[in-house]
This record gives structure tokens, sequence and C-alpha cells, in this order.
């Protein structure tokens, strides 16, 4: 069966070339040219692979799609944007966006990168069945209020539930499963991404802020996952 993907993109040059080049590749592709069809589209179709998003789209932004998306769903999504600033990428991607490819890029990166995106997440999808027997995790483990699912790929602080996107909850996953150990940036990207790491501290520090966010009473002041300044992160305290 075909891994199915939408593509959202306002400019229909863009869109067709785009299209046209994955549906060769093999994917089954639905496209849509503004925010309310994107959303309309992705609400009462069938499940998506991935998302291919544009941040600027008449009627409603990238940036709406993305957290409305997020609101429901962790399926993979890659945004494409003109924009190329650090800032506009910490945007995305503190959003809950899985990746970042800019405006021009060729085909050959983009269906790299998308291939890429769906392999990561297929593999989180078994990540906890795969644990060999021996090493067997436990599946739910506790921490000082926070509780971490790792069949449903959920946590919960305090009761409430943490929306969590899906880099977020395999970076705090690496973390629970491996208390009191130092990973480096490198060790965190290379487990959660599943790639070689060159250096790009933004996308870690993105991701590790937002996670922040999420689950300490201060994110300045994090109680669960510690700084080790020049070295990496730990968990801090014994899982139950």
């Amino acid at each position: 069966m075909s891994q199915r993907v939408l593509l959202i993109e306002d400019d229909e040059a863009i869109s067709e070339m785009v299209r046209s080049y994955l549906v060769k590749e093999g994917y089954e592709v639905e496209t849509a040219f503004d925010g309310e069809a994107a959303e309309r589209i992705f609400r009462d179709r069938d499940p998506f692979e991935l998302i291919l998003l544009d941040l600027m789209l008449p009627k409603r932004s990238g940036t709406d799609i993305l957290q409305s998306i997020r609101a429901t769903s962790l399926v993979p999504v890659l945004i494409m944007s003109a924009k190329d600033s650090d800032v506009d990428k910490a945007l995305g991607l503190g959003f809950g966006a899985d990746d970042y490819i800019t405006k021009p890029f060729s085909m050959i990166e983009l269906a790299a990168r998308v291939k890429a995106a769906i392999r990561r997440a297929g593999y989180a999808l078994v990540g906890a069945a795969a644990e060999e027997p021996a090493t067997k995790v436990k599946k739910i483990i506790t921490l000082r209020g926070l509780t971490v699912d790792l069949d449903n790929f959920s946590a919960r602080k305090n009761g409430e539930e943490v929306k969590l996107t899906a880099k977020e909850f395999h970076i705090l996953k690496l973390f629970v499963t491996h208390p009191g150990q130092v990973f480096t940036k490198a060790q965190i990207y290379g487990s959660v991404w599943d790639d070689d790491y060159y250096g790009d501290e933004n996308v870690i520090n993105v991701h590790m802020r937002r996670l922040r966010e999420k689950i300490e009473d201060d994110p300045s002041h994090p109680e669960y996952i510690k700084t080790l300044w020049g070295i990496g992160y730990k968990l801090e305290g014994a899982v139950q």
C-alpha cells in the first residue's frame, strides 16, 4: 500500500512539481492550496503518513495548521518555506514540526527527507514493542508526578495530560528509560532523529526548551531533565 502524503502548498507550480516527483517515488499525494482546505482534508480523509507544509498560506497560516494538527496527531510534519532565518526555523520546530527544508530545494533532497521522516515515525510506532525480551523496559514509568506511558506514547503531569510532539515524547522516553545517564546533544540527536549530528544545536535546544515548558513547574530551573553545562543532559531522580 502506498504511503499517503498531504502536500499543503499555495503555489500551484511548486505543488505540482513536488506532487509529480513524489508520485513517481511511489507515494500517494493529496494536495491543498490554502489553510482551510488543508485542515478540512486532514480532518476528513484517511490518515496520512506525512504532512508537507508551507508556512505562507492563504486563509490560515502554516503555523496555525501545524498547531491544529499537533492538537490531535503525531504525524510527521516537514515544513517547506522560503524563510531561512534561525527564528523561523525555531518557530516551526517549536510548534511541533519534525524537519524544515528551505526553498528552493532539490527534489532528491526533499524525497530523502520525506523517506527519513516516515521511517523515523514508523520506528517510533513500534519502538516499545521492539525491545528485546531480555531488556524489556517498563511500560509505564513514573517520576515525581510525571507519568510516561510507553505503549500509548503519552505523558501526564499530576494527572493532567501533557500534549507532546513525537520528537518531544521520544526525547522524554530516552531519558526516563535511562535515568541518571548523561546524554550529549549528539547522542540525543542520533537516538531521536536517527541521523548523523552536524552540530546544529538549535534543533536540540528548541525541542528541549519546549519539552521543559510542558513538564517542568519552572522551566528555567528544571527538576526533571538537568543540564550539565558543556556536556549534555541527564534525568534527575529515580523512576518507578
